[in-house]
């Protein structure tokens, strides 16, 4: 089906919103005309390469960077020593039992994952900094190491952080574990599962880069950078380099995907501005295609149990699930909210289930560090939700379809409180399911299964129901469950005499369509 132009004055301002509209952003973007951060250039700009842990986990002794220094086209080669800002990346979430070692830009005594930051080099040329950085020798003294999350917090495990007794991160729960224990002890039924949810590596089609130029006259930065919340670099930013929020300016040019992997504040972009700002120089800095993998905050990394409780007739009880889950070796930026805030307050999806407790432990470990990615606590889980419910119905002999309509919230029971602190303010859920039962061939389908079972061949039918959170805000709320940045938002519309009209707003698109949303939001409206 085309697309077809119509004039405004013939637009029917109702039919707007939903309809099929050309989008703004395609032609730039199929041309090659788009810019992003890499394509930028400045005058005489200067090119950093990062020299990276090859460990897990090592002391590192001396750093012996005379070689590199004496390379043609290598301005300065910088170490940990050099660095003169407070250089520590801070922690936007925070919890009451949080521990929040120093996460440095670059690592002075201890390596903690493989791919942490040890030196930088600025040359004039791209390949001259990745050169430099081969030559630069760091005696290492290996450590034993920790990935797992559960062992990590077990006796004996290697310590990650010297100043910290353990790798314990955190401990936290939500729900009521006496009514959760009470659900249990008078269950007729129980399901129980043991759920890994291994780590996942961000891997957006555009590596993240920064473009930092540092204008002494002014004390202005200007940094461009693959970002998804370019008014939360600026505000963390600030305080890791020691300058005024009102003279940092962060513009996201084009961004090839995100995916939440550009949310957060890495070291990198940070000590791409500090040399800017030390050498006087634009100084570029592109990841690699490797370096995206070892230091791009990963996602997931649970290891979880999970119990289910039933009465005769199969309806849910109650439901108790133990967590561990891995930071990494530090805290990323919302690292704390993801498996508890964002995770532990879904663990009720579309079920009315009265009692629920949730226990996680987060768990330094010597890996990169872990952060929203892909839906940020929401899969995780609904991974352990369904996956019991599966294991439910299969306890109770029933159809997993019609265990789980059995135990839906009912569309007369709304607004819904759960037993994790969240209320649904609406919702209707068994429409939706035989929608899809009837769209699929439900009923067929199993025929069709049981006739295969006969030949020994296996058919897999899986369900699964879920519930979004999504727009964690008004910034109030946020703030008092620990949220220490970002979450608001503003907008401007600004009408000129001429008739025209523009929409300013703070959001940062990085492939979802912005522009060509929010032009028939702003057309209805005015």
């Amino acid at each position: 089906m085309g697309i077809e132009t119509i004039e405004s004055d013939e637009l029917d301002v109702e039919s707007v919103l939903g309809s099929a509209v050309e989008r703004r952003e395609d032609p730039s973007l199929i041309t090659g005309e788009a810019e992003y951060t890499d394509d930028i250039q400045r005058p005489n700009m200067a090119h950093m390469a990062v020299l990276r842990s090859q460990y897990g986990h090592a002391t590192i002794g001396d750093v012996d960077t005379s070689d590199a220094e004496e390379m043609d086209g290598v301005i300065g080669v910088y170490t940990a020593d050099d660095l003169d800002v407070p250089g520590e990346i801070p922690v936007g979430w925070l919890l009451d039992s949080l521990e929040t070692p120093v996460h440095p830009l670059l690592a002075g005594e201890t390596a903690r994952y493989q791919g942490d930051g040890i030196a930088v080099v600025v040359a004039e040329e791209r390949y001259i900094a990745s050169d430099a950085v081969d030559a630069i020798d760091v005696d290492y003294d290996r450590q034993d190491a920790v990935i797992d999350p559960k062992e990590a917090v077990e006796d004996g495990a290697p310590v990650v952080h010297d100043d910290l007794d353990d790798n314990t991160a955190f401990d936290w729960e939500i729900g009521d574990a006496d009514a959760t224990d009470d659900a249990f002890d008078d269950a007729a039924h129980t399901a129980e599962v043991d759920l890994t949810n291994q780590r996942l590596i961000p891997n957006a089609m555009e590596p993240r880069a920064t473009v930092a130029e540092y204008k002494p006259g002014t004390e202005e930065l200007e940094v461009h950078m693959t970002s998804q919340n370019p008014h939360l670099h600026r505000q963390l930013m600030s305080g890791v380099l020691d300058v005024p929020e009102h003279k940092i300016h962060i513009v996201a040019p084009d961004v090839g995907g995100g995916f939440g992997s550009k949310i957060h504040h890495y070291p990198d972009e940070a000590l791409a501005s500090w040399c800017a700002m030390e050498t006087g120089r634009p100084v570029k800095w592109t990841a690699t295609r490797t370096e995206t993998y070892l230091t791009d905050a990963h996602g997931r990394d649970h290891i979880t149990h999970g119990e289910l409780a039933m009465d005769e007739e199969g309806t849910i009880t109650g439901m108790r699930v133990k967590t561990y889950a891995g930071m990494g070796a530090y805290l990323s930026t919302f690292a704390p909210a993801v498996p508890t805030y964002l995770y532990g307050t879904l663990l009720s999806g579309q079920y009315d289930i009265p009692a629920i407790h949730c226990n996680v432990v987060g768990a330094f470990t010597n890996g990169a560090p872990v952060d929203a990615y892909r839906g940020a606590g929401r899969p995780e889980a609904l991974y352990v939700v369904e996956r019991l419910i599966t294991l439910g119905a299969r306890e109770m002999g029933m159809d997993p379809a019609e265990f789980r309509r059995q135990n839906f919230v009912p569309d007369d029971d709304f607004p819904h409180q759960t037993p994790v602190a969240v209320e649904y303010d609406s919702g209707n859920y068994e429409p939706a399911l035989d929608k899809a039962l009837k769209a699929v061939g439900y009923d067929d389908l199993r025929e069709r299964q049981e006739e295969l079972r006969e030949e020994g061949r296996y058919l897999g039918i899986g369900l699964s129901s879920y519930i979004e959170a999504c727009g964690l805000a008004p910034s109030e709320l946020a703030g008092q469950l620990g949220a220490q940045a970002g979450l608001w938002e503003s907008g401007l519309v600004r009408v000129h005499p001429t008739g025209k009209v523009t929409a300013f707003c703070g959001t940062s698109g990085h492939g979802q369509g912005h522009e060509t949303t929010y032009a028939p939001v702003s057309y209805t409206h005015l």
